[in-house]
């Protein structure tokens, strides 16, 4: 780990994190009385995450910002020193003696750390620059014989928008040409009708504050301008390892969509108002129509789901009644194995297994003999406490992702059997306050594939007395 004792920024000076300290230590007051006094915490420009009780309100009234003064002005400090410095947040982790000595540490940024979710702990570590999960990685199956619709009607689309819009301003076949060649991919032909309609552009309605509500009604959804259509690639879905690496894509034989996380063929053109995304899809499942219509969730990181066979249905408000496929013959490609879920990791077992998770688990260690072999098994998550064999790991050639507590992760690295297939990692420290060992075991696997580690300021000062 390296230690950065002095730095030209307000960001590590003592004084900056002062008031910070003091209301946590003060909080602490009664942890203080025998022994030094440990919190970790974290704060960014937006949020922040301190290990402090917070007065409750009055019974009679619910919680509100004048609760928070106190903190709010102490984090006001470190916020600003954040802006100055350019940093979006910083993990922190202080010792306080009785008498108010203090030891800070700040945590920085690497490039090859994702962000923590919340918690003064690492998030996942990029082991291989530039690497992504596999599902991130999938195109689309081709689908011989997929064709428009029989309700696709870009004439019908045309004139019927016309008559809801007959007063916007439709793009030219120069700007829709632009648009192709900006997209690389020529766009089908009821888009086309509908942006020979309106183009969407806002300088275009004027003073008009009814004309985006009226588009609303007549397209159905909140239409993006001509400028502004882009295609859905995996690339677009940004997603973290912890969860993209949970992930797989799975396409059943009575699919309408296809399960990606993204396709060059996907042309996103609207929003349901939601932050969902409206897209003709040119990639069609095997029970799909060139030029549906799909939507893909915020709150999903992969696949999507059909809403009209095509682009004239949706404007005509005609939407597809067709499910997606359940594919429910098919064994999972992502298996639980948990309390609540599957029962053993034999009842995961099967030549197509991707993704293996061990959960909260109340009978013996399991042992990964079982799943040794599997040839698509990438990703193991294991709950800390529930392997019996930690080091059965090494055995498992093809994984590219592997999380596990700090003792599973300390078995490993002792017995120099981390696989060297993996492209990123990460460390599952529920119930664990200190960051200062997730934070060394990170550096050390940061270490083996020589990716930049996690660089620690260390500050001293003193908070003074409790003032009581």
């Amino acid at each position: 780990m390296t230690d950065q004792r002095s730095r030209p920024s307000s960001l590590h000076d003592f004084a900056t994190w002062e008031p910070v300290l003091r209301l946590l230590w003060d909080g602490g007051e009664m942890e203080q009385a025998a022994a030094s006094f440990r919190v970790a915490g974290r704060i960014g420009r937006q949020s922040w995450s301190l290990p402090r009780q917070r007065r409750l309100p009055r019974p009679d009234r619910a919680a509100r910002a004048e609760d928070m003064q106190d903190e709010m002005r102490a984090v006001e400090r470190v916020r600003r020193a954040l802006a100055d410095a350019g940093v979006d947040d910083v993990p922190f982790t202080a010792e306080i003696s009785p008498a108010g000595k203090t030891v800070l540490r700040l945590f920085g940024s690497s490039p090859a750390v994702e962000p923590g979710l919340g918690d003064p702990h690492p998030g996942s570590l990029i082991l291989v620059e530039g690497a992504v999960p596999r599902p991130w990685l999938c195109p689309p199956d081709p689908v011989p014989g997929a064709a428009p619709a029989p309700s696709a009607d870009p004439a019908l689309l045309g004139r019927t928008l016309h008559e809801r819009l007959p007063d916007a301003i439709g793009a030219t076949e120069a700007e829709i040409a632009a648009a192709e060649v900006r997209l690389g991919v020529a766009l089908p032909e009821e888009l086309k009708a509908l942006y020979r309609v309106t183009r969407s552009r806002w300088e275009d309605r004027a003073d008009d504050r009814t004309a985006a509500e009226r588009e609303y009604r007549a397209v159905g959804c909140e239409l993006f301008a001509l400028d502004d259509l882009y295609i859905a690639e995996a690339s677009s879905r940004h997603c973290l390892w912890k969860f993209a690496a949970m992930e797989a894509v799975v396409t059943p034989p009575d699919a309408a969509v296809q399960g990606l996380v993204g396709s060059p063929g996907w042309i996103v053109f609207g929003d349901n108002g939601g932050g969902d995304r409206l897209a003709v899809d040119l990639t069609p499942g095997p029970r799909g129509h060139t030029g549906q219509i799909i939507i893909l969730s915020h709150e999903e990181n992969i696949g999507a789901c059909l809403v009209a066979d095509s682009l004239t249905d949706l404007v005509m408000r005609r939407f597809s009644e067709r499910g997606g496929g359940s594919g429910g013959d098919r064994p999972p490609a992502v298996a639980h194995v948990n309390i609540r879920s599957l029962p053993s990791i034999e009842a995961a077992v099967h030549p197509g297994l991707e993704v293996l998770s061990i959960g909260v688990w109340e009978d013996e260690p399991l042992s990964l003999a079982p799943v040794t072999g599997l040839p698509r098994l990438r990703t193991l998550a294991a709950y800390p406490g529930t392997l019996a064999d930690p080091l059965e790991i090494a055995r498992l050639t093809t994984l590219e992702f592997l999380e596990l507590g700090p003792e599973e992760w300390r078995v490993l690295l002792d017995a120099g059997a981390v696989p060297r297939s993996l492209s990123a990692a990460a460390i599952t420290a529920h119930g664990i306050q200190d960051p200062l060992p997730v934070v060394a075991i990170a550096n050390e696997l940061l270490a083996l594939w020589d990716r930049p580690r996690i660089t620690q300021t260390v500050l001293e000062g003193n908070v003074g007395p409790v003032q009581r």
